[in-house]
């Protein structure tokens, strides 16, 4: 059997590392999962070292966690990191909104909103139009610093909202607004353009944030007598003393 080419090599760790950033960031493989290196390779019908090394880079993006004789563990969500991915969207996209609301072709923004304003089959494809639209607008801003940076944000956006959407979240429904950065697109009006996206972004901010504070909170919140169990130990303990 003839040896694979550097070539060879390298495409099969490319394979594998795109693979499995697109399950992580789709939440195939869910935020606090653990995964299988030896499993990973079945499933994908590779050898174990594109797959190490693919995982190697994941971790390197922050997808992963690496624990030697323990596994490799799928970062969970904290709420620093929404607060941190909509920070940035609600600094930016106004701003890349701005940067390119003369440049987006009409075709295209008039193709968008037909899309909206039909009932979209799933909550997946819901959600995927709605990044297809951030980020068109966004690769038309004509900075690739700018433009690399977002693409890296969205992939943490949508593990927000699609792990949020998994637990069965009424997550806001955002379509109307969507329709509305549209219609101000379209009469190229900038300015409210821009505003229209900063107020939408906030909004979808807040319901991830009601989100995840909420299921946190459930988790993590000890039951309501744990306290008075705590407080009956320290009396023992003080009254044993005295």
């Amino acid at each position: 059997m003839a040896a694979r080419t550097p070539t060879a090599n390298r495409d099969l760790k490319n394979i594998a590392y795109s693979t499995l950033k697109d399950r992580l960031i789709n939440c195939i493989y869910p935020p606090g999962s653990i995964l299988n290196e030896a499993q990973l390779a079945t499933e994908l019908s590779l050898s174990r070292t594109p797959i190490r090394e693919a995982l190697s880079r994941l971790e390197m993006d922050g997808f992963v966690r690496i624990m030697p004789k323990k596994g490799i563990y799928v970062t969970d969500i904290s709420l620093p990191d929404i607060f941190q991915i909509f920070q940035t969207r609600l600094e930016i996209e106004p701003v890349t909104t701005r940067m390119a609301a003369l440049l987006l072709p009409e075709s295209e923004l008039l193709s968008f909103r037909n899309k909206f304003e039909q009932e979209t089959p799933d909550i997946a494809n819901a959600f995927r139009l709605d990044t297809a639209m951030h980020l068109f607008i966004i690769e038309h801003c004509g900075n690739r610093y700018i433009i690399d940076m977002m693409h890296k944000i969205f992939d943490e956006n949508t593990r927000i909202i699609i792990s949020s959407k998994q637990n069965q979240l009424q997550i806001h429904d955002a379509r109307r607004e969507h329709i509305e950065i549209l219609d101000c697109l379209l009469a190229r009006d900038v300015e409210k353009s821009a505003v229209l996206m900063r107020s939408h972004i906030e909004n979808c901010r807040q319901a991830a944030l009601n989100y995840f504070c909420n299921f946190q909170t459930a988790c993590f919140t000890s039951s309501p007598d744990t306290y008075k169990k705590e407080l009956q130990l320290l009396e023992r303990a003080s009254a044993a003393v005295t």
